[in-house]
């Protein structure tokens, strides 16, 4: 079966902003978010071994949720203003490396690869996310797997339909449920004021989906638990509307440009010299084939004259 590697690119270039210390250039220019992402791009290319690969970022411009909630997402601290120019060189990376990249205004990174994903089953293709942000476990079914961080950038652990009931106690298509009820602080909105985890959790096993449980109040026994949930209906409606991973974005996955191509090409290995991540040039080369000792080393000053000769527009 082919498989199609879905990278969240701002919630991966933010883990690596924040796992790594400041690494700068020779000359001063900071890329510990541009190294870190590039080396987990690597790391999941070798690890999952997909034969299409793909990129979403957020937009800087307000999305639908927005509209919906003025206050979705108001507590999130600023940017970095050290992150910024990191996500233009990232792109940058991408572009040599031929990797298609998804953005759209009006909606965020997770409703992109949330449709992608699903284009992609409808492909009798399997998706693998790679991804910081747990609400993407909803989009887990029989053809769509999450690889969650477990420390740092070094190491994800790959959620299926069974791994996410074991760990949460929910099905992924719970997810949108379950923050309807326990709101969600990172993304600022309210949920049931009084409902925890462990409390939604049960509601859901036994109603399985909010709407049920709206639909089914009398048969909750705690006079207490039914007054808040009649009390918070709307904002319960609400964050489940919120919460929920829209699916038919108007973005379309294409085959033949999201094939995996050989990634050590001259104009990736001029932009990691470029960025002194020379470490990384030789990890380029995927497939692991032997190879002589003359093609292991990259001619630094070569590629450095490439450079000058290209006049490529790195920055």
């Amino acid at each position: 079966m082919q498989r199609l590697l879905l990278i969240d690119g701002h919630a991966i270039l933010h883990r690596a902003f924040h796992a790594l210390p400041p690494l700068t250039t020779s000359k001063g220019q900071q890329v510990n978010a541009v190294y870190g992402f590039i080396t987990m791009l690597l790391r999941v290319l070798e690890e999952y071994k997909p034969t299409h690969v793909a990129v979403a970022f957020d937009r800087p411009k307000p999305t639908f949720r927005k509209k919906l909630f003025d206050g979705y997402q108001a507590k999130r601290p600023k940017m970095d203003k050290e992150l910024i120019p990191q996500i233009a060189v990232v792109h940058t990376v991408l572009e040599t490396m031929k990797i298609p990249v998804f953005e759209l205004d009006g909606y965020e990174a997770d409703d992109v690869l949330g449709t992608l994903a699903m284009q992609a089953k409808r492909k009798k293709m399997e998706a693998i996310i790679v991804t910081g942000d747990r609400d993407l476990l909803q989009l887990v079914n029989s053809h769509v797997k999450v690889a969650l961080p477990v420390k740092g950038i070094s190491e994800s652990k790959l959620y299926d339909e069974e791994e996410v009931v074991k760990k949460w106690e929910i099905h992924p298509f719970q997810v949108a449920d379950f923050k309807a009820l326990t709101g969600d602080q990172s993304d600022n909105y309210p949920g049931v004021a009084g409902i925890g985890p462990k409390t939604a959790s049960s509601l859901l096993t036994q109603f399985k989906t909010l709407e049920g449980m709206y639909k089914h109040l009398e048969k909750i026994g705690n006079a207490s638990l039914r007054e808040k949930l009649e009390t918070h209906k709307e904002s319960a409606e609400l964050s489940k509307k919120l919460a929920t991973i829209v699916t038919d974005v108007p973005v379309h996955f294409n085959t033949s440009e999201s094939k995996l191509h050989n990634l050590n090409t001259l104009d990736t290995q001029l932009l990691l010299d470029h960025l002194e991540f020379r470490s990384l040039i030789p990890r380029l080369s995927l497939k692991k084939e032997p190879v002589n000792s003359k093609q292991k080393t990259v001619n630094s000053e070569k590629i450095k004259s490439e450079i000058k000769d290209q006049q490529i527009k790195l920055f």
